[in-house]
């Protein structure tokens, strides 16, 4: 399941020190001591063939690496370069995914929130180092996805966390498709011009703009996600669209009753529409009453809760992990991403590291590795590891 990789670092075309500052950045493959989820060689055996015959898609990561040390995210964020994590993705078995850039944090580099020019600069900047290897190819169409599988490369799908900023201009969701974008959300915790976000008391659904908005982005083809927008703007979005939509990163609240995490009808709604539901691996997340220390069985729980609810033909996964150590970055962005405001005063273990799905280069191997340890079929592991995503995506996007 090894990629065709050549060994390339990010922006290797440019000159160290001249043409960019350098950091030393975290290790993209056991960086911390994460558990490789035991099975039988028989069962190994076939989850890497479950791997190697069937699509593997992330619905939501961050597959950049980040500073070695933490406390330099604002001046790497400030330099405007994002590494792409080549080494970690190469032995992911990752075929597809859905890379969120940093967009989600434009609002730190500036008191004005979202701009639209750092989410230029920030797709821009990734696209032209990915331009410079050939084994993440830019994925534009399913077409792209399926022939990345095929060549032993991996499609590198453009999304954002939100369509904050738009403001109030629908054409720029043109723009955006002509560059590449191929999936958004509505609103990231703070209210925008669309609609609510989780943070918010008062949720009070799409906007007249934020319908416009929705029926845009189906006539473009453009993938709609609510995972960080409000309960009611989120039940909006998926009655408003006309097309299946996703709650791309995400888990049950009937297991963990954040803001952060969606109600049974939000989710059933979202599936009754034909959508498909990610399930979330963030630090302190995906958490429940009989794992309250974030790991791999807690996550898993709540992606059984959401299959036995919604049907298995609506769930996949969105662990939207990076390479680095995520807890201490939420640390640096509690205050800005509302992330503990999310967690509506539920008390939680915090953990260094979200042990077994700590980053992109093991996610999939070990999810895979449950599902077969747990008696899934293999048509149903084929469905929740990228049949289902790409059943939605045949629908949404444009096909020339």
């Amino acid at each position: 399941m090894t990629k065709k990789y050549n060994g390339y670092r990010s922006f290797q075309y440019l000159e160290e020190g001249v043409d960019y500052v350098p950091f030393k950045l975290a290790r993209e493959v056991d960086r911390v001591q994460s558990t490789r989820l035991e099975v039988s060689p028989q069962q190994e055996e076939r989850a890497e063939k479950l791997m190697r015959d069937n699509l593997v898609i992330s619905l939501h990561d961050h597959a950049f690496v980040v500073p070695e040390n933490p406390d330099q995210i604002w001046e790497y964020r400030r330099a405007g370069r994002d590494w792409t994590g080549y080494e970690g993705l190469s032995v992911s078995g990752i075929d597809a995914v859905f890379d969120n850039l940093m967009d989600g944090t434009a609002v730190i580099m500036s008191k004005a929130g979202w701009k639209w020019d750092d989410i230029i600069w920030d797709l821009g900047m990734r696209l032209s180092d990915i331009a410079h290897q050939n084994m993440v190819i830019r994925a534009e169409t399913t077409a792209d996805i399926r022939r990345a599988k095929q060549n032993g490369q991996i499609a590198f799908v453009p999304s954002l966390e939100a369509a904050t900023p738009i403001e109030n201009e629908v054409d720029r969701l043109d723009v955006l498709y002509g560059f590449g974008i191929r999936q958004s959300g509505i609103a990231y915790s703070e209210a925008n011009t669309l609609g609510c976000g989780l943070r918010e008391a008062n949720d009070g659904g799409l906007t007249q703009f934020g319908r416009l908005a929705v029926r845009r982005m189906n006539r473009l083809g453009i993938a709609i996600d609510v995972s960080h927008s409000g309960d009611q703007t989120s039940l909006d979005t998926i009655d408003v669209s006309e097309k299946p939509i996703f709650i791309t990163h995400v888990g049950a609240r009937a297991l963990w009753n954040t803001r952060r995490m969606k109600p049974d009808h939000i989710l059933k709604a979202c599936a009754d529409k034909g959508g498909v539901i990610g399930v979330e691996a963030a630090p302190h997340t995906t958490l429940t009453k009989e794992h309250p220390h974030h790991n791999l069985e807690s996550f898993m729980q709540h992606f059984e809760y959401i299959a036995n609810l919604c049907g298995i033909e609506h769930v996949a996964f969105g662990p939207d992990t990076l390479f680095g150590d995520h807890v201490a970055l939420h640390h640096a962005f509690a205050r800005q991403l509302s992330i503990s405001s999310a967690h509506s005063g539920v008390d939680f273990e915090e953990v260094e590291f979200v042990d077994g799905v700590e980053n992109p280069s093991e996610e999939f191997h070990n999810i895979t590795r449950w599902l077969v340890r747990h008696n899934y079929s293999d048509a149903d592991i084929a469905k929740v590891l990228g049949e289902n995503i790409m059943r939605v995506l045949d629908e949404v996007w444009f096909t020339p």
